[in-house]
């Protein structure tokens, strides 16, 4: 799986998601009706480390990483609870390799937020990556709701 394909592969799932460019990082957005300046991340597509996420080693020769923000239920119901906002710069705290390809774990920045991250995800990792896309999906339709709402 490539970068590419698997965002095609998600837009094919959810078309109402608006694919942008910002901070090095390919973003999927929910923004319905382009009501809001920005809209409502579902996930994001790293190829380089920045400058407070290193700890994936993006760096390395053909690495990408995939984030997804899902609902609090669905984080701790892959990794328990949700840990402590790390000091600026650090990582959560935890036992996981964050430099594992097609491992699932928690965002090593934004773990704390409910964010789970995968390096260079498989094909057949396909299953669980859509039923993330799709919890995010959720989750950010709900958050924009609101968001247009407090416009009115």
């Amino acid at each position: 799986m490539t970068p590419n394909l698997l965002i095609e592969a998600i837009r094919r799932r959810h078309p109402d998601l608006i694919l942008t460019e910002s901070w090095g990082e390919q973003a999927l957005f929910l923004n319905p009706l382009g009501a809001l300046k920005r809209g409502v991340y579902v996930a994001t597509i790293k190829q380089k480390d920045g400058e407070n996420d290193r700890a994936s080693q993006i760096d390395r020769p053909g690495i990408w990483r995939l984030n997804v923000g899902v609902p609090p239920s669905r984080f701790e119901a892959e990794f328990g609870p949700r840990p402590a906002r790390p000091a600026k710069g650090g990582v959560i705290g935890g036992d996981w390799d964050f430099t594992e390809l097609n491992r699932l774990t928690p965002h090593p920045v934004y773990g704390w937020m409910g964010w789970l991250a995968i390096l260079n995800p498989s094909e057949s990792r396909w299953p669980q990556i859509a039923e993330l896309i799709d919890a995010a999906h959720a989750k950010a339709t709900i958050a924009a709701r609101k968001r247009v709402a407090a416009l009115t």
